[in-house]
């Protein structure tokens, strides 16, 4: 009877210790399939469009051409661009990224320049370098006009290395 009183405790034990383990075993399993379930969300939103990026890389629709004025740069946000208008009456969509490290490059209409505030490039209207460190003008957007109407394409950039009138769409 002795024996089998020990032999009773251990069983018991035994029985707990399996009990535990599997329990342990189905824990560690849960979280090792809930972060990998999390991995795959990561991996699945790194990958997924942003969205409006889709309608920031298409077609924009400036205005019409009555709109702007002779001299005058409108920044359209939206579309990370500037359309300046020339003395002459040309259009010019200018981007807002300075060339030399990418900073958004604001325009001060009392200088009548874009001024970098990172590393103080500066360019003119037509976005031509003023002073260093930028290597480059600015990069246009194509812009088409249809009935009066400016139409700017912000899906594609020209980079450049200088200005030239054939940059320059007239109405």
């Amino acid at each position: 009877m002795t024996a089998d009183r020990r032999d009773a405790p251990s069983t018991r034990r035994e029985e707990t210790e399996t009990t535990r383990r599997s329990f342990l075993g189905r824990l560690w399993l849960g979280l090792g399939g809930l972060a990998l379930a999390e991995y795959v969300w990561l991996v699945v939103e790194f990958l997924r469009p942003r969205p409006g990026s889709a309608e920031a890389a298409g077609v924009l629709v400036a205005g019409p051409v009555d709109r702007f004025d002779l001299g005058s740069v409108t920044a359209f946000p939206a579309g990370k661009f500037y359309l300046t208008r020339l003395a002459d009456g040309g259009f010019l969509a200018v981007s807002r990224e300075c060339t030399h490290l990418g900073c958004t490059v604001p325009w001060i209409a009392d200088e009548g320049q874009f001024v970098c505030p990172c590393h103080s490039s500066a360019y003119d209207i037509r976005g031509d370098v003023l002073s260093a460190p930028a290597p480059r003008p600015l990069d246009l957007h194509p812009i088409r006009i249809e009935n009066g109407i400016v139409k700017v394409d912000t899906g594609r950039t020209l980079k450049r290395r200088s200005f030239e009138a054939s940059q320059v769409t007239r109405a």
